[in-house]
């Protein structure tokens, strides 16, 4: 049993966030929470309350004690989807009949109390919501180790909100010994999934055995999967154990399962139902405890309609289905990728170059990839090789056609600079106070923190920034 008192430490901050901007507003727990070694980061509006989160806070009080707070609440919502916090609500008893105040419970909050409330349940609801902090990034940490590898070559890479669904089904099924059906098209990382799925269940410490069915001779395929006793045939000089008996205790991989002959299918599903094994050219029956994972780019569905493969089969293996998304529906992870075998081929192939060019990143970005990831990590390594100079360059990736692509990127590029420059100067006018620097660029003060997000123009500008709240935060 997980002791919170053990996990959460006396010193947690906890951020206090009230929509409404007067400042007169202020916390009446304040005095007890601080008497408990709680920090507090009070502030009445939006400001600073991103580097809260950058400090390590991961609970907050949303406090709506008046009307003037609910017209205010839309505005909160960016910090209030924040996931890295629990957020627990502290409301008036009479704001409650007003549905936009439910809705808020609803969809954001951890957990609420009703004004007033007694100072022993609100600890007692922070310190749950500590520990549930404690327990989710402690998960989330033990997912991340499981998607990568010492090998980068079988490292799931991206963080795009597909990859996380995805990531988030692998440890749903992995927890599981059900059969799983991996789809998606070539090139999308099916056998990681199904790898992903091995080493984050109990099975990780047993064998994981990768079969193609495709890549097989028919003839050779019941061979290879079940084995064969010595003398079975014409050269079985020794008796082998078959791919199936290979992965005892583990997990069997079936790539390309719907190439699979139907005969094979026939003693395939035999063996998911009877969970034994016959070597070719023997009579004794094998037990073998073995998970099957299996995958394909064809659509099994409109084979069985076709008689191409078996019913009996299809439904036997696809009781929970993985989908692995095309590179063009994540392509907010191609940077992420390119970089990624980038520092796996680069060392090997050509220590000179150092990277990509704004001119490569804007060819990459623009490409529809139909070869989805295989063809990136293609493209990457014939670069890697290609590069004369200390940048790839869109032609070492096979990019021809560039012009057009460049002319984008100068008029992006003269934008993001322009940006930045009137930034700074308006942050060093205002002497880093950004409600003050927002006024003078004429934006709010989210526009202009999505903005130092962006250009990553707060840690520089701001660091110096001698407010109040940024010393309570060191």
């Amino acid at each position: 049993m997980l002791d919170v008192t053990k996990t959460v430490r006396q010193e947690q901050t906890v951020l206090i966030l009230r929509p409404s901007r007067r400042a007169e507003l202020y916390c009446p727990y304040a005095a007890m929470l601080q008497k408990q070694g709680v920090e507090l980061i009070e502030h009445p509006g939006m400001d600073s309350t991103y580097l809260a989160l950058e400090a390590g806070c991961r609970v907050g009080l949303l406090m709506l004690s008046q009307p003037d707070d609910i017209e205010h609440l839309e505005s909160c919502e960016p910090l209030l989807n924040r996931s890295s916090i629990a957020w627990i609500g502290l409301i008036a008893p009479e704001l409650l009949s007003d549905i936009r105040v439910r809705e808020c419970i609803s969809a954001y909050l951890f957990n609420f109390l009703i004004l007033p409330a007694h100072p022993d349940h609100t600890m007692l609801m922070l310190r749950h919501a500590w520990g549930m902090a404690y327990v989710r990034e402690s998960c989330h940490h033990l997912g991340h180790e499981c998607m990568s590898t010492v090998d980068g070559d079988l490292a799931m890479v991206g963080k795009s909100e597909v990859m996380q669904r995805l990531y988030a089904q692998i440890r749903k099924v992995a927890r599981t010994e059900a059969s799983v059906l991996i789809t998606g098209p070539s090139g999308t990382g099916k056998e990681l999934a199904a790898l992903s799925v091995h080493r984050q269940s109990t099975r990780r410490h047993a064998p994981f055995v990768a079969v193609n069915c495709g890549a097989i001779a028919p003839q050779l395929l019941q061979s290879e999967l079940f084995g064969y006793e010595k003398g079975a045939f014409t050269g079985a000089q020794q008796r082998k154990i078959g791919r199936i008996e290979a992965a005892r205790g583990g997990t069997l991989f079936l790539d390309e399962i719907g190439d699979m002959p139907l005969d094979m299918q026939v003693n395939l599903l035999r063996f998911l139902q009877e969970k034994r094994i016959v070597r070719v050219g023997g009579t004794e029956a094998v037990d073998v405890d073995v998970r099957v994972i299996a995958a394909t780019h064809v659509d099994l569905a409109e084979s069985v309609a076709q008689g191409r493969f078996r019913e009996d089969l299809y439904y036997r293996i696809n009781v929970v289905c993985i989908n692995t998304p095309r590179l063009a529906e994540r392509d907010s992870d191609i940077d992420d990728l390119a970089q990624h075998y980038f520092g796996k081929f680069a060392g090997t192939h050509n220590r000179m170059v150092r990277g990509f060019s704004r001119a490569a990143i804007a060819a990459m970005r623009s490409h529809t990839w139909p070869g989805n990831v295989r063809e990136l990590i293609n493209r990457v390594q014939r670069a890697t090789v290609m590069a004369e100079g200390r940048f790839i360059q869109p032609e070492d990736l096979g990019f021809m056609d560039v012009p057009r692509q460049e002319s984008a990127l100068s008029l992006e590029v003269a934008r993001a600079t322009t940006d930045q420059i009137m930034i700074n100067r308006a942050l060093a006018q205002a002497r880093n106070q950004i409600s003050q620097a927002a006024s003078l660029l004429g934006v709010s003060r989210m526009t202009l923190y999505r903005l130092l997000e962006k250009y990553n123009i707060r840690g520089r500008s701001m660091a110096t920034s001698n407010a109040p709240f940024l010393d309570r935060v060191k």
